[in-house]
Formats: structure tokens, C-alpha cells, sequence
């Protein structure tokens, strides 16, 4: 079998210019029970309407009668909609950054194609998801690309790229036994270099109190170009996030890239705790999203949020920082980046 890797095939950074934002629209009630649900989508339909202002917006839902009443839905709201398609096919829930297509590209050949990983709901926590693992397969139909079939458990939020070799995770989520129970550290690292065509595997411990994904790493840290990152911090020590963020930013501190250079390190404060029925959410800055024109923060209506988005413009000073109530899309454990996926531009 011929590897991305051996093929010239690489997985580029977020920031790098997109020919589109590939989203699963949420139709799965049970991700936003009771009266959650109608709560959370004026968020998700503001989210679609900024990022369709400089990309196009693939978005997959099951039917004709559903994309109508999205359709108009975008509308009331101002949405581009010549930079809206639909793509009809059955899904299960809607979080594209795990369970949507890997796009990784040539640069020499400008070539595109798929990385089909395998997707099992963050260790068969939410069945079924059988609709969702078909996904890549269908959008590299769709796109006419070539696919990789990757054959192990990999989720999209569980890593984080530089676009120049670097990929950080954390232990806790791809060393998880309900993903790849057969595989060690060494055999995930070699499949990640294979299939993402990177060169460096940096590996934090664990993610924030609250994430069912078993500690995603962009709800902590996220690459803003090829050295620097911005790390979640909990300023408050009596919080149970606190010792973890302090552990994760200590260890981000001795590591080196492959020039032996240090990570320059940004610290991105954390929103207020954000609880459901006695639930603690994983709520987080970090899950933003790097659209082609702006950064799209969730924010939770706390005085942090004026902070991180403050932070965020000086990281990214040719993009305009919109900030987007996630009070609502937290209910589903997720946010903005958990609910998208880059298509690269060639």
C-alpha cells in the first residue's frame, strides 16, 4: 500500500487558505435535549452566515425538504447563499471535525485527496454512528478525489497541526483503549506520519474536566503559525482545570521543534465554568475556527471573553476576530471547531 506521505501528501494548517468549510448539519436532538436544540441553532446559522462572507459552505444533511427549510433559514439571516451546496446523504450527528474527511494535499503536484480514518463516537460513547464513519468515503465521491484508507480510530479535534511537520495530540484521547486498543504510542505515531505526512509527533497528557472526547487537544492548545501556540490557562487555582492547563503548559515549554527551536507560547484565559444540570461543559476559546477572512470564537458571556478575543486579534492581525455566543452549542460538548472541517485550497 502506498502511504499520503510516500506520495508527496501532506495536511496543511488551518490558516492556510481554504477553498471550503465542509459542515454535518445538526439534526440528532439528542445532542441538544429538550428545548436545546431550537436554543442552539441561531449560533450554528450565525456561525454558516460569517463563514459563507469568504468561503463556500458544504453542508450535508439527508434530504431535499430539510435543505429547503435550511435554505431559507440562512436567508433570514443574511447568508451569502450563492456560496451555499448541499450534499444529501444520512448522518448520525454533527460534529465534522471528527468524523468528516481528512484533506491532505500536494503541493508540488497540486493534487488533492482524502484520508478516510475510521470513527467510532469517541469510544462508542453515542451509537450508532455508522452514517458518520461513511462520510469521507461519500465526500471523496462527491469531489472525485483520491482516498486513503487509514483503517484505525482517528478523530480531527484530537489533532493539531503547524503545517509544517508538527502535530501535537495528547495520550489521553489517541492512547485511549476504546480507540485503537491493539496499538501502542509507536505504531499511532507511525500511522499519523503516514497518513497526515508529518514528521514530529509533540504529545500532551489530557484535556479539560468536561470533555466526553477524552481530552481533545483544540479545546487547550492551537497553532497560530509554524512555532507559536495559544494554551488554555485557568487563572482561578480552586478550579479543577487549573493544575491540568498548568501541567500541559509546563510540558509545552520544553518542547523543541525539529530545529531545536522552542514553541513560543500565548496564554488564552478560560471562560467562567459553564454547567448543565450539574454537568460541567467543556467550554473554551481554544475551539476556535480559522475561516479564510476571520477567527470565530465561541464566547459564553463572561468577562474573559473580551480577554480572549483581545488575544486572538494580536495573533492573527489580518483577520477580523468575531466572537459568537457558545453558551448554547457548548450543550452539545462541543463548539465551532468541533463542528467543522477545512477544505484546502491548491
Amino acid at each position: 500500500m502506498e502511504y499520503p506521505q510516500s506520495l508527496g501528501f501532506t495536511f496543511p494548517a488551518e490558516w492556510e487558505k481554504h477553498e471550503s468549510t465542509w459542515l454535518t448539519f445538526p439534526l440528532n436532538r439528542d445532542t441538544w435535549e429538550g428545548d436545546k436544540w431550537d436554543k442552539m441553532l441561531p449560533a450554528y446559522f450565525q456561525f454558516i452566515r460569517l463563514l459563507a462572507e469568504g468561503e463556500v459552505v458544504n453542508i450535508i444533511l439527508p434530504d431535499t425538504d430539510i435543505a429547503n427549510w435550511v435554505h431559507g433559514e440562512l436567508d433570514s439571516y443574511g447568508t451569502n447563499l450563492k456560496r451555499i451546496r448541499y450534499h444529501y446523504t444520512a448522518t448520525n450527528d454533527s460534529w465534522a471535525r471528527d468524523h468528516g474527511p481528512a484533506f491532505v494535499i500536494n503541493r508540488a503536484e497540486r493534487k488533492k485527496a482524502i484520508v478516510n480514518w475510521e470513527y467510532n463516537a469517541w469510544g462508542g460513547k453515542y451509537p450508532p454512528f455508522d452514517a458518520d464513519n461513511r462520510l469521507p468515503t461519500f465526500i471523496a465521491q462527491q469531489l472525485g478525489l483520491q482516498r486513503f484508507d487509514a483503517g484505525i480510530i482517528m478523530e480531527g479535534g484530537s489533532v493539531e497541526f503547524n503545517g509544517e511537520g508538527t502535530l501535537l495530540t495528547t495520550r489521553h484521547c489517541l492512547l485511549n483503549k476504546n480507540r485503537n486498543p491493539r496499538l501502542n504510542q509507536t505504531q499511532i505515531e507511525e500511522r499519523l506520519q503516514k497518513f497526515y505526512g508529518v514528521s514530529q509527533i509533540l504529545w500532551l497528557d489530557e484535556g479539560i474536566v468536561g470533555d466526553d472526547t477524552d481530552g481533545h487537544i483544540d479545546d487547550i492548545v492551537r497553532f497560530i503559525n509554524a512555532d507559536t501556540v495559544v494554551t488554555a490557562i485557568e487563572e482561578n487555582r480552586l478550579d479543577d482545570n487549573y493544575a491540568i492547563l498548568q501541567k500541559n503548559l509546563a510540558e509545552l515549554k520544553l518542547m523543541r521543534l525539529p530545529n531545536g527551536q522552542a514553541l513560543n507560547i500565548i496564554e488564552l484565559p478560560m471562560p467562567d465554568a459553564v454547567e448543565t444540570d450539574g454537568i460541567r461543559l467543556p467550554a473554551s476559546y481554544a475551539n476556535f475556527y480559522i475561516a479564510n477572512e476571520r477567527v470565530i470564537v465561541p464566547t459564553f458571556s463572561c468577562k474573559q471573553d473580551e480577554k480572549a478575543v483581545r488575544i486572538l486579534e494580536k495573533c492573527f492581525p489580518n483577520r477580523q476576530i468575531v466572537g459568537v455566543n457558545s453558551r448554547n452549542i457548548i450543550w452539545g460538548l462541543g463548539s465551532f471547531h468541533c463542528l467543522s472541517q477545512q477544505e484546502p485550497s491548491l
